[in-house]
């Protein structure tokens, strides 16, 4: 009899994945290549059409690695047919990987006839438009079939439009073809009938490069423009020129009137030009029709059909094995009320911390950590902070561990992918011999220091900072997966690994909970320096105004947020200009920080006429923080991103009343008519809240009063020695845990 049978077929399914998996890399980089093949089809097109005056080709956009839409049916019937060559309008694959071109090739083999593809999104996806250019070639190109011209433009923006352009006109103006086709990836137009799930990057952009095409195509009589790129048949004619989409050929359709599976056959004789819709249907009872769609979908990203299937089925049972023995082991989820920290808090700590930004790039992470990093050494502990390198980082800095960047992205390169491979980090933690190690990050170094948590057999404390899924538009995948699936899953399983999280707010704890984390949690505000902020004198605030050439009449709000699109600027900056025109009082706005969006946002201050009551004013040493906070009168904040906002605390140190958008990380903080108002994300609302404080002063003069009571509970002692609690607590746990593994053993010996 097998013992544990559930574990042995845990086992088998990964050593099922493990060799599916090396399969998949024997047909990326073991298989026989395949290079410029768009010379051969072009030499086989010409063989046997050059002699001819008419003839037929199919066209066929999305095929998207479909094996049971166009492998399956398509195919057959273009074979069955008079069709001399097929083109493909774009996204022949369903990305660029490598796999997806050798499984192209495989299917386009079984034609028995000559093919060109057009260069499309797809094709230039996941790094493969170098794979597109070894494997067919050029991403732009033209040939000339009898007396037709055919001319395949890029429209992913690996090639500069403006050289196509200049190309396309120069091709057009010495040509004497007598008919003119051209295979563009993204539609120039958008169909008639809206869409699910497309948007404006589905089209061609930007708009300069269609009005220069469009300006072309009129000139020069060009007859047939065909693009794929989204799911749907749809046709205009503009200027003599017909504009056809076709994306039915593979992938997902919503077997609509306009969206379903379908190819196209074009007829080029002495009578013109003539196109004729082939529909494919899915001889499927109606009920099921629109089920049908999404299955080939599914089937569509997986060229070999059924050995992907059973890589899928394994995954999915390993997962399944997994969820079992999480759902059926005992476990007691009380905290252990007879732990004994005291030993610990009596005797100095060496604390490790990793992130993966630090000063002197500033931001609520960076300055955060500084804090309880000084706050810590004031009680007597060590502390070394393993982080990014920067340009214009100090030159000496006691126990800090500097990892130089394998990767900076960003405006001014402020995200930084250190090296996390270099041996010296990992020696130098081990000579510090932590006893602690905190982990401020979830990924990259956050895993490096969770793996020599590990390796030192020390407890790993992780701070839940960031709200990763607002930071979709930084990731390369789509936005919806990345905010509702993958963010979420990243920060359970990280923290899952954890031996305790540390929250800022009760409701971060509760979005915790939610997503299925058990580790122990422990709810600690970030500190802030209350006292610096009560440190600026009258003098200096006076200057600052006159620097700032803003009369005393004048009330000031301030805000202070990284200009990135998460944080949510636009919508203050187009409140604040409904503001102005609902009353006469003067204000002004000061906007610190910078980031990326800073051109972006200034435009659009511009562009709403409210240079003169908006600044964006760009970084402020943190030296200089309280200064500002105190030149203000009120303080606005509009992100959704936070989980506590520390800015918010801040801004209430320096007797700042606070108008927010209610949010997770806000909801703790601001007390609603007492130390500011919340409210939903609402122009109107906001706006209301916002002209209140301008208006009233004794309101005002109220909120502020409360505002400052409220911020002298936080200050950054208070917050080091809770911490530090939390480490002595985690200590005492794995104390007691490695005595009941060493019971556990000398029982069974």
């Amino acid at each position: 009899m097998i013992r544990n049978p559930l574990k042995w077929l845990f086992y088998f399914n990964v050593a099922v994945v493990v060799l599916l998996l090396a399969y998949k890399a024997y047909l990326n980089y073991f298989l026989p290549e395949f290079e410029g093949v768009h010379t051969q089809q072009v030499e086989a097109i010409h063989q046997a059409l050059d002699e001819r005056d008419s003839y037929r080709f199919a066209v066929a956009g999305n095929i998207n690695n479909s094996v049971g839409m166009f492998e399956n049916r398509i195919i057959p019937r273009i074979n069955n047919s008079d069709a001399q060559f097929l083109v493909s309008a774009g996204n022949a694959v369903s990305n660029g990987g490598e796999d997806k071109y050798q499984a192209l090739y495989g299917t386009l083999g079984k034609l028995d006839i000559p093919y060109l593809l057009t260069f499309g999104e797809n094709e230039h996806s996941t790094f493969g438009s170098y794979r597109f250019y070894e494997h067919f070639g050029p991403h732009y190109f033209s040939i000339r079939v009898a007396d037709t011209r055919f001319i395949f433009l890029d429209s992913t923006g690996k090639t500069p439009w403006r050289w196509q352009v200049r190309w396309l006109r120069d091709l057009l103006e010495e040509d004497s073809s007598k008919h003119r086709i051209v295979f563009v990836g993204h539609p120039l137009f958008k169909a008639d009938d809206d869409l699910l799930f497309d948007d404006e990057d589905d089209y061609l952009q930007p708009q300069a490069f269609r009005d220069e095409l469009l300006d072309l195509f009129g000139q020069h009589r060009v007859e047939l423009v065909f693009s794929a790129n989204v799911a749907t048949w749809s046709e205009r004619e503009v200027d003599g020129t017909r504009f056809i989409t076709t994306g039915g050929a593979g992938g997902l359709v919503l077997n609509t009137d306009n969206s379903f599976y379908h190819y196209l056959m074009v007829t080029v004789s002495e009578d013109g030009l003539r196109t004729d819709l082939e529909r494919v249907g899915t001889r499927q009872h109606p009920v099921l029709k629109h089920l049908e769609g999404l299955w080939f979908f599914v089937y569509s990203l997986f060229y070999t059909g059924f050995l992907n299937f059973v890589l899928i089925v394994s995954v999915l049972i390993i997962l399944a094995i997994k969820l079992y023995t999480v759902v059926f082991r005992g476990r007691d989820y009380y905290p252990n009320y007879d732990l004994d920290p005291t030993p610990f808090l009596k005797q100095p700590l060496k604390v490790t911390m990793f992130t993966n930004n630090y000063l002197p790039f500033i931001g609520g992470v960076p300055i955060s950590i500084e804090r309880l990093r000084k706050g810590l050494q004031k009680l007597g502990d060590q502390v070394q902070v393993v982080a990014p390198a920067y340009q214009d980082q100090p030159e000496q800095e006691k126990q800090v561990l500097r990892v130089p960047s394998l990767l900076a992205m960003g405006a001014h390169r402020e995200f930084r992918m250190a090296n996390i491979f270099l041996g010296r980090i990992r020696r130098g933690v081990r000579e510090f011999r932590p006893d602690v190690i905190h982990l401020h990050h979830p990924f990259w170094l956050g895993s490096l220091g969770l793996f020599m948590a590990r390796v030192l057999n020390v407890p790993a404390v992780y701070t839940y900072h960031t709200r990763l899924e607002h930071y979709a538009h930084f990731v390369p995948l789509p936005g919806l997966l990345f905010r509702n699936l993958i963010s979420h899953a990243l920060i359970k399983r990280f923290a899952s690994r954890c031996d305790g999280v540390i929250v800022p707010t009760y409701s971060t704890e509760e979005y915790l909970r939610m997503i299925g984390v058990k580790t122990p949690t422990y709810v600690q505000p970030t500190g802030i320096e209350y006292e610096r902020f009560r440190q600026v004198s009258d003098s200096e605030i006076e200057a600052l105004r006159q620097r700032l050439k803003l009369s005393r009449d004048t009330r000031i709000f301030v805000s202070v947020a990284r200009l990135s699109n998460e944080k949510n600027i636009d919508f203050m900056i187009d409140a604040l200009a409904d503001l102005r025109k609902q009353c006469d009082t003067p204000f002004h706005f000061l906007m610190i920080g910078d980031g990326h969006q800073r051109e972006r946002l200034q435009a659009r201050v511009t562009e709403l006429g409210m240079d003169g009551n908006i600044t964006l004013v760009g970084p402020v040493p943190p030296d200089e923080m309280a200064l500002w906070y105190r030149l203000g009168d009120a303080f606005l904040f509009a992100s959704k991103s936070e989980t506590q906002g520390m800015v918010i605390l801040e801004a209430m140190a320096a007797g700042l009343p606070v108008v927010a958008v209610r949010s997770s990380g806000i909801d703790d903080v601001i007390q609603h008519g007492v130390n500011g108002y919340k409210t939903p994300e609402r122009r109107d609302l906001w706006c209301e809240r916002v002209k209140q404080l301008l208006e009233d002063d004794d309101l005002r003069q109220q909120l502020s009063d409360n505002a400052l009571a409220f911020a002298h509970d936080y200050s950054v002692e208070n917050f080091a020695a809770n911490v530090r609690e939390i480490y002595a607590t985690l200590l005492a746990t794995r104390r007691e845990q490695d005595q009941q593994r060493h019971f556990g053993r000398s029982s069974k010996t």
